[in-house]
């Protein structure tokens, strides 16, 4: 049994402010025992033009790194960074990248986000285009963790199952789903995915979610929250704001659970 802390943020876009809030959530986790600290999706800033700017800024994508690690050795804890706006080799987008810090600081993973938000949407912003400014990613990855093998996604991603089912055949045991997503699409899917993958899979989903208003037009969900291999909701920041949600992973339950119901074992080869 292990304990994980979800972090739920309002980023803006001064770099400093939302690395002040990053410290003070670690703290929190910290205080809770919390082995593993999860970020949402562009949790350093959640200004989309500015990210290949803050990308080529090796000085301020150095800061946002040594920051992360530094917390990572001062709290010890695994610090899952949602996601860090890294150079494409073209050096005209980015990679939205998953960064994952282990308890002495070392980045031992990174994984880039493979489906970018192309929508249109019923909201003040209206029309999002991430492949403007981001270069999709082309790996899958999961990584071992004090709470289980984890498999990394971002946002969009939770859209499409056949990453999950992939991410659970590499051995996942927890799914995480840093994410930002809008107010419109959230209060409209953003439970029912989470539930639906953690049901498929036999995965707890840890769901990190921006949440509240950050210009005139962006708003996002929030709702961070925690669901368990049997789709059970643990807990759920269900205002708006910064703060933490926090939960126990309890690997023998789960287990227990993929022994009962072998849905791995019992998925047919035919045509799919």
């Amino acid at each position: 049994m292990a304990k994980v802390a979800i972090a739920q943020m309002v980023s803006g876009e001064l770099l400093e402010d939302n690395l002040s809030v990053v410290e003070q959530l670690a703290k929190e986790a910290f205080k809770a025992s919390a082995k593993l600290l999860l970020l949402p999706e562009n949790f350093a800033m959640l200004d989309s033009k500015a990210l290949v700017r803050l990308a080529r800024s090796e000085e301020q994508n150095k800061t946002i790194q040594n920051f992360i690690s530094n917390l990572s050795v001062q709290y010890g804890l695994w610090i899952i960074a949602g996601s860090v706006p890294l150079l494409s080799p073209c050096g005209e987008k980015v990679f939205a990248s998953c960064l994952v810090f282990n308890d002495v600081g070392e980045c031992i993973e990174r994984y880039d986000k493979v489906h970018l938000f192309d929508v249109d949407v019923s909201d003040e912003h209206n029309r999002y285009r991430e492949s403007d400014f981001i270069e999709p990613g082309e790996q899958l990855v999961v990584v071992v963790t004090p709470v289980g093998k984890v498999g990394l996604s971002i946002c969009y991603d939770l859209r499409f199952p056949e990453q999950y089912q992939r991410l659970r055949e590499m051995g996942a045991e927890v799914l995480v789903v840093p994410s930002a997503f809008t107010y419109t699409t959230g209060e409209a899917h953003w439970e029912v995915l989470l539930r639906a993958r953690a049901i498929e899979t036999q995965c707890y989903v840890l769901a990190a979610n921006q949440g509240g208003q950050h210009t005139k037009t962006r708003q996002s969900w929030g709702h961070s929250l925690v669901v368990d291999p049997w789709g059970e909701v643990l807990a759920v920041k269900d205002k708006p704001g910064v703060g933490l949600v926090m939960a126990d992973v309890d690997l023998a339950d789960l287990h227990n659970r993929r022994e009962k119901m072998p849905i791995m074992q019992h998925r047919t080869k035919v045509g799919f």
